[in-house]
């Protein structure tokens, strides 16, 4: 029979020692080992994630976690790191977002008219119609 630690002794080792890890993780992503080594993964996600809904693993680990397991990992890490996930992400927000804004601007809508007429909604399609045409060419 092997020696096994205790799962409260792995824990706490891993707790202790991962965090020291840091630059080993900036490194790692800054060096794969593989450059876009996920492009080449695609026939195994898409067999993954087919698997997954037919045997309804999603559903069944999500129904397993319960709301309460997010909700108390996004409150305890959440906050912090999403404000500064959002001042370091605002560059590509903007390169991303252009696109679709020039889209808008580029947009001629029919007429308006008086709140709730039903014609209004022409306005949405037509908008609608224009970014998704811009989303996928």
């Amino acid at each position: 029979m092997a020696n096994v630690k205790s799962t409260s002794a792995t824990a706490e080792k891993w707790a202790r020692v991962t965090p020291q890890r840091s630059e080993d993780y900036k490194l790692g992503v800054q060096n794969p080992r593989t450059p876009c080594a996920a492009a080449g993964a695609k026939e195994r996600y898409k067999t993954g994630v087919t698997d997954a809904i037919a045997r309804g693993g999603y559903e069944k680990g999500v129904m397993a976690a319960g709301d309460q397991k997010w909700q108390s990992k996004a409150v305890a890490k959440g906050p912090s790191r999403f404000a500064e996930g959002v001042a370091i992400s605002a560059p590509e927000y903007q390169q991303a977002v252009q696109p679709y804004l020039d889209t808008i601007a580029a947009t001629t809508l029919p007429a308006r008219f008086a709140k709730g007429d039903p014609r209004n909604l022409e306005r949405v399609r037509v908008l609608s119609q224009a970014l998704r045409k811009r989303k996928t060419g």
